[in-house]
């Protein structure tokens, strides 16, 4: 299993349930990453998406107690997410958000995609930070580029003490 995720200077990743940041070069990076995978998210992350709706391309599993949806498969535990995700190949499933979400899910995750944008925006939600946790290590990280005014460095972290799901 793997996170995937684009964090401001302070691991910010969001505020009122809305990305800080529109970047075209991220969206697109998260599209090839995920497209034709599994991606899990908590209920406010599936709302936050347009429309509301799931992805398209992707098998969308939402982890909410909150609402029901036809248009995508919708857990209520994590011990339905755990029986859920034993029908997909780990290698294949993201996890997308929210900040709670990412953080319960985090240590299960063997490896963490994370769009890094020289920038503070301001976000009231977080990601952890990956530096300061003694099991993940920076792994590789792009030359930065320029997008939307913005510099970002695509960077993958790797988890040395994976625990299991």
């Amino acid at each position: 299993m793997k996170a995937i995720v684009c964090v401001d200077r302070e691991w910010g990743i969001g505020k009122n349930n809305d990305m800080l940041f529109h970047l075209p070069a991220d969206l697109k990076f998260f599209r090839e990453k995920t497209s034709g995978k599994v991606i899990v998210m908590g209920g406010n992350t599936l709302l936050s998406f347009p429309g509301s709706k799931p992805l398209k391309n992707r098998t969308n599993i939402v982890l909410t107690d909150v609402f029901e949806r036809e248009d995508c498969t919708v857990v209520k535990t994590l011990d339905e997410l755990r029986e859920e995700l034993k029908k997909y190949p780990s290698d294949d499933t993201f996890i997308v958000g929210g900040a709670m979400f990412y953080r319960t899910m985090i240590d299960f995750c063997d490896s963490a995609f994370v769009t890094k944008v020289d920038a503070v925006g301001g976000a009231t939600a977080f990601f952890p930070d990956l530096d300061a946790k003694p099991n993940w290590k920076l792994a590789s990280a792009s030359e930065p580029v320029t997008d939307n005014g913005y510099a970002l460095t695509f960077t993958e972290y790797k988890n040395e003490n994976v625990k299991e799901f």
